[in-house]
């Protein structure tokens, strides 16, 4: 049965790197002391090392070892052996560019259907839907193909950010990209405000965290729905 935690980030403002979430994941990942990191997202271009550091300090003080796939000689037999996983964020274009070229796509999602636990946040969160059209990165590596893990039946746009009416920025909202995106697609997309997560248990999607998420379905009006709602129905989406 997948059991995941799908977090729009990893960092909130005024907190370390993933303490806001610390008790959700000391509790989540009980009974395992050591989880499979993997770093291909490399945000800012740190190296795989970097950021397995990063992780590790994040989860030291739950006394959990992380270790990177980078570290692995064999990466498909680390996910098959791994008790749980964490991809971080970063660029989802490269994340799921290094996912293709080590040939993970199948064996992660095969793992996570079977009950390995995993923790994503953005780009690692990204990847949990059925494509990473959503995602709001730059597309600095070609893919061999947009689909992702789909261990949910829609897609994320991970750090949704409201129309801020005092700013001076012409650009287009998350809103209006969004929209465009259902102009050719019909999945539906969640978007994840900072600091809100998804706790997912089989088929039960539930909202947690302190803030509402907005959900946008193709030639409807957006919906909000506030923390602690049921989010299940999704799954029944095509």
């Amino acid at each position: 049965m997948k059991k995941m935690l799908i977090a729009s980030t990893s960092t909130v403002h005024g907190k370390a790197y993933l303490e806001y979430m610390l008790p959700e994941l000391s509790n989540f990942f009980k009974g395992i002391s050591e989880l499979l990191f993997i770093p291909f997202a490399r945000p800012g271009g740190i190296t795989y090392d970097e950021y397995t550091a990063i992780a590790q300090k994040g989860f030291e003080s739950i006394n959990i070892k992380v270790k990177g796939i980078h570290e692995f000689d064999n990466p498909k037999e680390a996910v098959i052996k791994a008790k749980g996983i964490f991809i971080g964020g970063g660029n989802t274009f490269e994340l799921v560019s290094q996912l293709y070229t080590n040939d993970l796509i199948g064996k992660i999602k095969q793992a996570v259907d079977n009950g390995v636990r995993y923790f994503g946040t953005s780009a690692g969160s990204n990847i949990t839907g059925v494509s990473m059209k959503t995602t709001n990165d730059m597309p600095i590596v070609y893919p061999p193909s947009f689909k992702t893990l789909g261990l949910i039946n829609f897609n994320l746009n991970p750090h949704y950010l409201d129309p801020n009416p005092n700013s001076k920025h012409m650009g287009e909202t998350r809103e209006t990209r969004i929209k465009e995106f259902h102009q050719f697609n019909k999945t539906p997309v969640l978007g994840l405000r900072e600091g809100s997560w998804l706790e997912v248990v089989g088929e039960q999607i539930i909202l947690k965290g302190n803030l509402p998420a907005r959900l946008f379905l193709k030639d409807k009006p957006p919906v909000e729905y506030q923390t602690e709602s049921d989010l299940s129905f999704l799954q029944l989406q095509s």
